[in-house]
């Protein structure tokens, strides 16, 4: 399945200047033969807006998951996107997935909270695995900080997913996640990881972009640089299927022995 990353900050703080950029995304991505494409972390409305977080929030059915199915549908691809999502008193750092028809497919809530300025803004979310079918791929779902927890992966490994998308709010000086750890869960799990990051300054965060989409071989398909930029990769479930096959990880655990883990 060709997959497109977006590494864009779009427009902090302006729902409708993301959706805008998102918009020109999906039709570059859709021209380039991509079936998905995926935003990085709190894309529609910005990462670093403080207060606004909380005012810009919305359900999971809200506006601006109207306005991506909207976009999904007219340029015919699967859009995965991070918001801040409403539900009840609480907000989350959340990521939606929406078919190419439009459809709500899957949303996750993030697990792990960074810092205390996630702490002081978001709810903790609950549920580790999130998967949707799409592609002829199980896709699960996970935000940034999520990923360099083992655990987390390979839990997405034992219930089956393919491809994990990671929407990012990556900043320095940890690139070492983008760079060394994310081709290593993708390869100790047997999956794809799709880790799509922001980029550039926003408020006291300096993202480092490097996203990168990392096969089951632990080999990069698609790195990008530092600065805004639309890669493209293929995940190949042929690939993957004899990559599972050499590799004897998930064959030869022993979980009799991990308890003590948790």
């Amino acid at each position: 399945m060709r997959t497109a990353l977006l590494q864009s900050s779009g427009r902090p703080g302006s729902v409708e200047g993301n959706l805008k950029v998102l918009d020109e995304a999906a039709g570059r991505a859709a021209a380039a033969g991509a079936a998905l494409l995926t935003a990085p972390e709190m894309f529609l409305t910005g990462y670093a807006i403080g207060d606004d977080i909380a005012r810009l929030a919305e359900a999971a059915d809200g506006e601006g998951a109207d306005a991506v199915a909207e976009i999904a549908f007219r340029h015919g691809l699967a859009i995965a996107y991070g918001y801040p999502e409403r539900s009840g008193d609480h907000v989350y750092n959340a990521v939606q997935l929406i078919s190419a028809d439009g459809d709500r497919l899957a949303g996750y809530r993030k697990t792990h909270l960074f810092g205390c300025f996630e702490r002081d803004h978001f709810t903790l979310g609950e549920q580790p695995v999130v998967q949707a079918e799409l592609g002829g791929l199980t896709v699960g779902l996970m935000i940034c900080y999520d990923v360099e927890f083992p655990e987390n992966v390979r839990a997405h490994a034992l219930a089956g997913t393919d491809l994990l998308l990671v929407p990012t709010a990556q900043m320095h000086p940890f690139q070492f996640v983008a760079e060394s750890l994310v081709p290593v869960r993708a390869w100790e799990s047997q999956m794809y990881v799709a880790y799509v990051n922001r980029v550039g300054q926003e408020g006291e965060f300096d993202f480092v972009g490097l996203s990168t989409l990392a096969g089951p071989d632990g080999v990069a398909r698609a790195r990008a640089g530092r600065g805004e930029e639309l890669v493209f990769a293929d995940a190949d479930p042929v690939l993957l299927a004899a990559s599972r096959e050499a590799n004897p990880y998930l064959r030869d655990r022993r979980p009799g022995l991990y308890g003590s883990l948790v």
